[in-house]
């Protein structure tokens, strides 16, 4: 009888199992979808999928396809085959006949992305984050043409040193707001204002260079870094390999609560082995109570996930999940991220975690 008994726990942990990495597609999913101008990588895989993060699965992907997947462009089809018996989604390239042998093709067309570049845009091209130390370093601007004090584009300035063989192309920057793990309080980074662009007419001590773009007045002592490479903005969305745990540290658009389309900085990076298109859920961080009832021979002296241990007497209320995030870009300690959806608002301090 006990053989009995184990031998059916075993099978129904088996079942759980295969419940948990069963594929979910929409109710109402379409067999098959033609790509436009303006859809998202995104947007496609929540057309069929209840989880989008689960597209790699639905593609038969390995890790190398994730990391380099072959472009979709306007015009493609992409079709859903269950005749296996587990769903797959394979792509068609279709082209439109006019007439016998004329064939309608564009001469140039663009890939989607994996979320829309208007929200990501100015994030993907610009410095966001300083590592620790590289402020005192990083070259600064120590006059403009003609005593000028608000130096604005096609003004003239001076750079205390950038030498010879350096970049021409330089991102004008002004430091910013300290980036802190909420559960250790240790500095992350310095988030950097981005104000402007500069190419290089001379190099030297000092050098010489041109305002070619402004966002915001830029001033004397106002510093400089490298042009970053141009940042891919189309990657797969999926799930890490690992059990992945932070904290969101910041929200843009200067609001106190975030939701869907808002960019946040979370207090984890390539150190703790994030990439972009990983997807994370967004979970609200379970506020620290008092019980009531405690009692002496309930504390818990060492905390188990090494964490701050609680007070005596104090419980941490497990944190509930209200939306899920996208990474697309990441920095040793800290990655931004797009909210894809939420069912409360988002604040900072919220958990972060491998869904």
């Amino acid at each position: 009888m006990n053989k009995r008994i184990i031998t059916l726990l075993v099978l129904a942990c088996l079942s759980s199992n295969v419940n948990a990495d069963e594929i979910q597609l929409q109710k109402n999913h379409p067999e098959r979808h033609v790509v436009v101008k303006g859809d998202t990588l995104w947007g496609i895989s929540g057309q069929f999928l209840k989880d989008p993060w689960q597209w790699p699965k639905v593609w038969r992907m390995n890790r190398e396809q994730i990391k380099n997947p072959h472009l979709i462009y306007p015009g493609d089809v992409v079709v859903l085959d269950t005749s296996s018996g587990s769903p797959q989604l394979k792509l068609l390239r279709e082209t439109v006949t006019l007439q016998p042998g004329i064939r309608e093709e564009a001469l140039e067309k663009e890939a989607i992305l994996t979320i829309a570049p208007k929200v990501i845009g100015p994030f993907l091209n610009q410095p966001l984050l300083i590592e620790n130390g590289a402020l005192d370093t990083a070259p600064r601007i120590i006059a403009g043409q003609d005593n000028r004090v608000v130096l604005s584009p096609g003004t003239r300035i001076y750079i205390n040193d950038i030498k010879d063989g350096e970049s021409v192309h330089w991102n004008i920057y002004r430091p910013g707001e300290l980036l802190r793990d909420p559960d250790s309080n240790e500095v992350l980074g310095t988030e950097a204002i981005y104000l402007g662009d500069a190419d290089i007419a001379r190099f030297g001590e000092p050098a010489t260079a041109d305002i070619i773009r402004a966002k915001e007045e830029i001033f004397a002592k106002d510093r400089l870094v490298v042009s970053p490479e141009e940042f891919k903005g189309s990657f797969v969305p999926h799930a890490p390999d690992s059990q992945i745990s932070g904290r969101i540290v910041r929200i843009y658009r200067g609001v106190a609560e975030a939701g869907p389309n808002t960019v946040i900085a979370i207090s984890r990076g390539k150190k703790d082995g994030l990439e972009e298109g990983h997807v994370l859920a967004i979970s609200r961080y379970g506020r620290t109570v008092k019980d009531s009832e405690y009692k002496e021979l309930d504390a818990k002296k060492v905390s188990s996930d090494g964490k701050p241990a609680l007070a005596p007497g104090e419980v941490k209320l497990p944190d509930e999940r209200v939306g899920l995030m996208m990474v697309f870009r990441t920095f040793d300690r800290v990655s931004y991220g797009l909210i894809m959806n939420s069912t409360d608002a988002v604040y900072t301090a919220d958990s972060v975690h491998t869904p």
